[in-house]
């Protein structure tokens, strides 16, 4: 049996939410720090009294429902509502400007929209559209100054308190479920069509990469709107009975830090800036904090003890009881691996796509971590890396399964060019070792061809210059057929080093300067002589990045 799911009706979000209420009924599900929650029975009740606000204001099987939100309870409540009677619901990411965000709700042709009080605003200042009706999501009612209700009252009848679950259209499998317009590093969203099995099957997969308990308590810190957190970080505790607890804020260090005090989950997952931040700013400084410890630090066997006991602390800084922390969404750094990996953290790799529901491969706690990799393949995905290199097997990275999207919205042609022969084409670069461990290069569309035809990856060369204490973030660019990079520095600390409070500020540029050919030349001597930086350049303004903190390089380029 490809999933131990027993009492699974089928591949579809209804079956799985219904299971779970049998199963589960009294126990916790989904809370706010603050302390507001329901367990699974009033999760149910919620959607099926959401269902009957739906379809008594004209929603039907396949009609598209906008859900425009941060965190909180309610948000599951909208998704679970809308897709339990064949309804496509429509997450758009809160981080999105308004003018893209209404440009969503148009070329989705969403017929309603639940809003956060937040972001009412964005919604109200929507014209052109086909939205008939608005829902609060924070109470869950009708927002009536934004209700059509010439439209509304031809579908307006009398229904009793409690709907009938067999008067509901059920979804087949294969329908879509959701529409997920991506965070476009390249320029323009594409909305990705993603079916209930695609959903549940993804869902399903992790239970090889980490045994998921009823007892387990999940902290859910990205945007639910993100393919990551809603799969791995709401169906699939759902799936196991677990419980989710939203933070109200920012997560800020210090607001993640009462939340740890507070909830002390078991599970988490991130994206990879969150950990390289605790691990540079609060980590590091007390591991090298004097010219002995840094002396000591760089003796393996030391470092390796130093390590140990800092994992152990930093466990208790999440509140003493996590035993899966989850990093994806991009690129995690080799040298914070290296040191989660000796601090023995309970940390998974994930590598997926929105396209792919969106787990394509994973590590998996107790097997052998490999640094760099992603993992193996999830249950029911195959990969296979078209036209390989002969000398180091790379190539761009194949996946078939159950989980690959039904295609782009409205967009055969682009559907087209992404899908051969039932597999998606992932548009990464990367290879499988000898013990079945996919390795990502980079993306294709970032790779740089070297003077004598080299492939080149920018990510690996920013993943070096990162490692220096005072950069926050860089980008590398080729320009006039030479290498550059930009650097955006910690001014913070800077500030502090060049004690700029009392120096003029032509002496501080002067000394920035410096640092930055410094760390050029010191860059440069881990690289291969054709990516080699010609020039390092101070990029002042902090990068424009997508929800999934990655830099936006087409900003960048010439």
């Amino acid at each position: 049996m490809l999933y131990p799911y027993e009492n699974l009706e089928n591949f579809t979000l209804p079956a799985l939410l219904k299971r779970s209420v049998e199963l589960y009924g009294d126990k916790k599900v989904l809370s706010k720090v603050s302390g507001e929650s329901m367990n699974y029975q009033e999760l149910y009740e919620n959607v099926m009294q959401m269902i009957k606000l739906l379809k008594n204001n004209g929603i039907r099987k396949g009609d598209k429902v906008a859900l425009l939100s941060e965190n909180m309870p309610n948000w599951a409540v909208a998704y679970f509502s809308v897709t339990y009677f064949g309804a496509v619901i429509v997450p758009i990411l809160p981080d999105f400007n308004p003018a893209d965000v209404q440009h969503i709700i148009r070329h989705s042709e969403a017929k309603a929209v639940f809003v956060s009080q937040k972001h009412l605003q964005t919604i109200e200042e929507l014209e052109d559209s086909n939205m008939k009706f608005v829902i609060k999501l924070d109470d869950l009612t009708l927002i009536d100054e934004l209700t059509n209700h010439s439209y509304i009252s031809k579908f307006h009848q009398t229904i009793t308190d409690k709907i009938s679950t067999k008067d509901l259209p059920k979804p087949q499998e294969d329908d879509m479920a959701a529409l997920l317009y991506t965070s476009g590093t390249t320029g323009h969203s594409k909305g990705v069509m993603l079916s209930h099995k695609n959903l549940v099957t993804n869902a399903m997969s992790a239970y090889k990469n980490i045994t998921i308990l009823p007892e387990d308590t999940f902290l859910s810190i990205l945007p639910l709107a993100h393919t990551l957190e809603c799969t791995v970080g709401m169906i699939v505790p759902i799936l196991h009975g677990s419980d989710v607890v939203y933070i109200d804020k920012t997560p800020t260090p210090n607001v993640l830090i009462k939340a740890f005090e507070q909830v002390r989950p078991t599970m988490m997952l991130s994206v990879p800036l969150i950990i390289e931040k605790i691990y540079k700013n609060k980590v590091l400084p007390k591991l090298t904090g004097s010219a002995l410890m840094k002396f000591l630090y760089g003796i393996p066997f030391v470092r390796r003890k130093l390590n140990k006991v800092a994992g152990k602390k930093l466990i208790e800084t999440f509140g003493g009881r996590l035993r899966f922390f989850g990093i994806g969404g991009a690129p995690l750094a080799r040298y914070v691996e290296e040191f989660l990996k000796e601090a023995e953290f309970p940390y998974i790799i994930g590598y997926g796509l929105t396209e792919t529901s969106p787990l394509i491969a994973g590590t998996r706690i107790g097997m052998p971590i490999k640094i760099g990799s992603t993992g193996l393949p999830m249950v029911g995905v195959e990969i296979k890396i078209n036209d390989p290199r002969e000398d180091n097997g790379e190539g761009e990275i194949y996946v078939k399964s159950p989980s690959v999207m039904l295609g782009y919205y409205k967009d055969e042609k682009q559907t087209a060019e992404v899908m051969e022969d039932g597999w998606f084409k992932t548009g990464d670069l990367g290879y499988i070792d000898e013990d079945g461990y996919l390795f990502i290069s980079g993306r294709s569309k970032n790779m740089i061809l070297g003077p004598s035809g080299e492939n080149i990856y920018p990510e690996q060369i920013e993943a070096i210059i990162n490692e220096h204490e005072t950069v926050l973030d860089s980008l590398v660019l080729q320009k006039d057929g030479k290498l550059i990079a930009r650097i955006h520095l910690d001014y913070e600390l800077i500030d502090k080093m060049f004690k700029a409070d009392n120096t003029p500020e032509s002496e501080v540029k002067a000394k920035i300067d410096k640092l930055l050919e410094e760390m050029r030349i010191e860059t440069n001597k881990k690289l291969a002589s054709f990516s080699k930086i010609t020039k390092f350049i101070e990029q002042i303004e902090p990068f424009v990045k997508t929800p999934t903190k990655k830099i936006k390089r087409y900003l960048y380029v010439d």
